[in-house]
Parts: structure tokens; sequence; C-alpha cells
């Protein structure tokens, strides 16, 4: 039981990160295609409201898997050293870019291109971690046997893709839903196709996942109804992200149902690969039993695991409630001007003439 709760808790930590830090990724990829430098740094000074806030759920994340699942940690962390590094390393650029463009006095600071270049190297980082951890992990007596720099495959680089195109369309959505005008304009019209490219892209890897070491279990009546019922449920979810996001015509309803249907899509899909995987913790034989730590410690640090999430919640919902609306773009675009002050010249005896 034990168990369970904690494997909930990690879903949670892992649902929230890519939902909400997916959106801000994603936004810092599509800041990549745009060719007027303002609308750039709209898109950083957009993301900067929240960014923090979002990125908490990866530490709680990697702080519950430790705590509930340490053989599993021990497991995860030496097979996926470079592309968690490589993510870290971006993580650390896009929080050091996003305060020198909001304190840079010019539009022409190049901290936005590392903004956007550091958040596609991000994404396609965790990507392709997803990708190695859904495959098959090398694990001889309870620990790591593979290589040190991870065993980079087609399928780990189709799941890097797809992810890429799945944070890089919420952003677009997110774009759509908190600007006006031009820039709202171009995330329609681009990110309605990216939502297309990445649900083909869902559609290939769960095809693909059947052909690798650890395929979908669906043997059991009760699992595989709830398989297809969720996987409806992402269908839904597209229906609506495409049926809407195309759209021009700017109302609440239109801007808002294109990023509530591709959340929806998410999580229906994150949960049907759960729901065909468990009791299962890591390909291809490492279950939730046998990855589990000491009891006692489980129950004291379910207590302080428990404690921060609703905190790190309502810090979600309150940087969210309190930048709603759009953002109004023209209130940054003018730099500072200092207007120059003559200076009167100054006489032998220090007085001005």
């Amino acid at each position: 039981m034990m168990a369970t709760i904690w494997f909930l808790v990690v879903l949670l930590c892992l649902v929230m990160y890519v939902v909400l830090d997916g959106y801000d990724l994603g936004a810092g990829v599509a800041s990549l295609f745009e060719r007027d430098r303002v609308a750039r740094r709209d898109i950083v000074e957009l993301i900067a409201t929240g960014w923090d806030g979002n990125e908490s759920w990866l530490i709680l994340l990697a702080v519950a898997l430790w705590a509930g699942f340490p053989l599993a940690f021990g497991v995860i962390l030496p097979s996926l050293y470079l592309p968690l590094i490589l993510t870290l390393f971006a993580l650390i650029l896009r929080g050091f870019s996003v305060e020198m463009v909001s304190q840079s006095p010019t539009r022409r600071s190049g901290w936005v291109w590392v903004f956007g270049i550091s958040s596609l190297v991000a994404a396609l980082s965790q990507g392709i971690a997803l990708g190695e951890l859904t495959s098959a992990v090398a694990i001889k007596n309870g620990a790591f046997s593979g290589s040190a720099f991870g065993s980079l495959t087609g399928f780990s680089i189709l799941i890097g893709v797809t992810l890429t195109l799945i944070y890089t369309a919420l952003g677009y959505a997110f774009i759509k839903l908190k600007t006006e005008k031009g820039l709202r304009l171009r995330a329609t019209r681009r990110g309605q196709w990216v939502a297309i490219l990445a649900v083909v892209g869902v559609v290939i890897s769960l095809i693909a996942i059947n052909g690798t070491a650890a395929p979908l279990n669906l043997s059991t009546p009760g699992r595989a109804i709830a398989f297809w019922a969720l996987l409806v449920f992402a269908a839904a979810g597209v229906a609506v992200t495409v049926g809407t996001f195309g759209r021009e015509t700017e109302s609440r309803f239109v801007d808002h149902m294109p990023f509530t249907g591709l959340v929806v899509t998410v999580i229906s899909v994150l949960l049907a690969i759960t729901v065909a995987r468990y009791p299962l913790f890591l390909p291809p034989h490492l279950t939730l039993a046998e990855a589990q730590g000491p009891r006692n410690s489980m129950v004291f640090l379910l207590v302080g695991i428990g404690l921060n999430i609703p905190l790190v919640l309502f810090y979600n919902w309150f940087a969210h409630r309190a930048f709603r609306g759009k953002l109004q773009i023209d209130a940054h675009h003018t730099p500072p001007v200092i207007e120059p002050q003559l200076v009167q010249p100054i006489d032998a005896t220090g007085s001005h003439k």
C-alpha cells in the first residue's frame, strides 16, 4: 500500500512538471522561430512570471523518487548521466537568461537566444531520458549494468522529438492564451501544425513501444479497458485542440480550449502508459515492491513531501492568478530614456559660470 501511495506521489510530480514546465520550455522553443526580436523578448517576459514555480515540480519529483524508491533512483541516475547533465545545465542557463533579459534595458539582448536554445536542449534531453526509461534499463543484481554514457537508440530519439513537439505545442497554446495581435496570430497558425505533429509522434511512439524489450501489458480485461478508455479521453483532447487551435477569432473560449485540450491529452496518455505498466516501475522487470525503501523511512519522508506539495500547488495557482489576463505588450517595449543634462563649466574658484 505504501509503495502505491509513493508511486502516486511520483506520478503527480511527473504530470505536473510535464504540463507546467512543458509549456514554458515549449514557449522557449517557439521563440526560436520568431523573426521579430521584440516578439522573442515578449515570450521571455511572459514565461518569467512563473517558470521558477513550474520547475519546482522537478525537484519534488527527484526527492520523491529518491525517498520512496531508492533502488530505482540508484538505477536511473547512472543510466541517464548524459541527458540529465544536459538538462540541468540547460535549465540553469534558462533561469539565468530570464533574469538577464528582464534586467536588460535594450531589445538586442543575446540572452533571448540563450533562453530559446537552452529550452530546446532541455526538452530534447528530457525526451531522450524518458525514452531510455520507457523501453528497458540494464539491471543486474539490483544495480545498473549498462554504459555510463547511456544507450542512445532510435526509440529514445523518437521519444525525444515527440516530447519536444508536445512541449512546443503547449508553448504555442499558452502564447495564444496569454498574448494578442500579431504574436497570438502566429501562435494560432503555427501551433495547430505543431500539435498535429505531436499527436502523430505520440501515435508512432505507442506503436513503437511494443517493439522494444518492454511492451505494454494489456493482458487483463480491466487493464485493457482502462487503457483504451484513457486513450479515448486523449482523443477527445486532441479533437478539442485541433478544432480550436486554428481559429483566429479572438474570444476567451477559443483562447483557452487549445491549452485545455492538450493538458487533457498529455495527462491521459501518461496515465494510459502507467496503467499498462503497473506494478512495473522500471522495465523490463523492476517492480514497485522491489524498488521501495524501508517502510519507516517512507512514512517519515511522506510527511515532508506531503506538506510541500500543497505549498507548490498554491504557489503555481497564485502566480498564474496574479498574472492572469493578456500580456500587456506595450508596457515594456520602450526602454527608459535618460535625457542628457547640460553641465555648466566651472571657473577657477569652483563656482558655476
